[in-house]
């Protein structure tokens, strides 16, 4: 079944209403789904790691196995984003839900076994990145199935969808190794992975015009916004990606005797739902002012979390938590609402205000999201070897805890001078046309 479409203009009003807008939802839809089965392989190791009481590995080690998906999933972001364009987003969705039955085997082979040795949880932990090179190539598609005007909201379904999925592992994963075992963890999730490449190959589509040469795309790296956007990213996707997967274990690590598994998923579902908000408050304050107090709220949800951890109370370190992961899926929200704006606006400054900049400015935006998203992932692992370090070397994640406040007062200052600054009367010239 090749399904190709080769008329695509869903910013002609009358096309997006005859054709374009039932289309775009079909391919959002399942498109959701097989990014949510991503998200779910990509954080199982969250769980996993704090169920392997039964070996002897330390807590530092055990903070390894969760990081280590978070490093192979930013890095695959980066090929993950051109597969739309080079094959298709049909094509690539069906390809890279495929490939998440990888992980889910694997896991399931090795804890039946209590001889596996450490090095070889680290492998197959490793592989589970396959699930984080979702997002890119999700988000990337979905780019081009949108008029510009909706593609806030897309791109904030699209991804709340795929977010929740870390929830969904931590909700049900306690419940099914509580039932079945540990290696029911890996086995639960292939049904659901067939059944997701099964649906992107019969109701998904493949669009001509998204389709580009890797150079082409290759050349938003040379922007500078990229990399702002990019460290700014680290900040707010970083952190929750990272909060997230390193929850149970921090949690299970400072207060072993709480009711963690029953909660963990509580943050993740609140981060992710939350995440629309964020965007919908960019549309109505600008994606720039939004982001710098978000940023200045997660500086001030460090510091209660850190004074939660010393405090003998799992649930004021829960409750503490929780402003974390919020304003984490908050800042998600208006990070990504400032990267279409950014890029098309510069689209319209070089090519003017016809199809033809629109496209290159999807062409550039749904490039950016790739290495932006790669690289802010990449904070998923960061957090985790924070954690981690910070036990190894003094026994407690206060340390830790210092090096993100220092980290989120500097994408305050990034996102002030780049964004919000002026000079006399005048935005600063870097994003002058752009309502951000």
């Amino acid at each position: 079944m090749a399904r190709w479409i080769t008329d695509w203009h869903p910013d002609d009003p009358a096309f997006w209403e005859r054709d374009g807008r039932r289309v775009a939802r079909r391919n959002l839809a399942f498109s959701i789904l097989a990014e949510h089965l991503g998200f779910t392989v990509w954080t199982l190791w969250s769980i996993v790691a704090a169920k392997m009481g039964a070996y002897d590995f330390t807590t530092d080690q055990l903070f390894w196995l969760v990081a280590l998906p978070n490093l192979i999933g930013s890095a695959l972001r980066v090929p993950y984003t051109f597969g739309p364009a080079r094959f298709g987003g049909r094509t690539f969705t069906v390809a890279s839900a495929l490939l998440l039955l990888i992980p889910a085997i694997l896991l399931g082979v090795a804890v039946s076994d209590p001889g596996t040795p450490y090095w070889l949880f680290l492998v197959i932990a490793a592989t589970a990145g396959f699930g984080g090179g979702n997002f890119a190539s999700s988000m990337a598609n979905i780019t081009y199935f949108y008029p510009q005007h909706k593609q806030g909201s897309a791109l904030g379904l699209n991804a709340a969808g795929g977010n929740i999925g870390v929830s969904s592992v931590q909700l049900v994963m306690p419940l099914v190794i509580g039932a079945f075992g540990l290696a029911a963890a890996g086995w639960f999730w292939v049904p659901f992975i067939v059944v997701a490449a099964a649906c992107a190959w019969f109701f998904m589509d493949n669009l001509s015009s998204a389709k580009a040469r890797p150079r082409e795309q290759w050349a938003v790296a040379g922007k500078a916004h990229t990399w702002v956007m990019s460290f700014l990213y680290i900040g707010t996707f970083g952190s929750f990606i990272g909060y997230s997967t390193a929850f149970p274990l921090l949690a299970k690590s400072l207060f072993p005797d709480s009711a963690w598994a029953a909660v963990a998923f509580v943050g993740p579902l609140a981060g992710s739902l939350i995440r629309p908000v964020g965007g919908w408050l960019s549309d109505r304050l600008g994606g720039a002012p939004v982001t710098l107090w978000n940023f200045a709220a997660m500086g001030a949800g460090v510091v209660l979390v850190w004074l939660a951890s010393a405090s003998g109370s799992f649930w004021l370190f829960f409750l503490a938590f929780q402003t974390l992961f919020v304003t984490a899926g908050i800042g998600n929200g208006s990070t990504y609402r400032m990267i279409p704006a950014i890029f098309q606006a510069k689209a319209a400054e070089e090519l003017g205000t016809g199809e033809q900049a629109l496209l290159y400015g999807k062409r550039q935006a749904s490039a950016a999201i790739g290495i932006i998203s790669a690289i802010g992932a990449f904070g998923g692992f960061l957090i985790n070897r924070g954690f981690g370090m910070s036990f190894a070397q003094t026994g407690s994640p206060a340390a830790a805890f210092v090096a993100f406040g220092l980290f989120y007062a500097a994408c305050f200052a990034l996102t002030w001078w780049c964004y919000i600054r002026t000079v006399g009367v005048t935005r600063v010239p870097s994003l002058a046309h752009a309502r951000v």
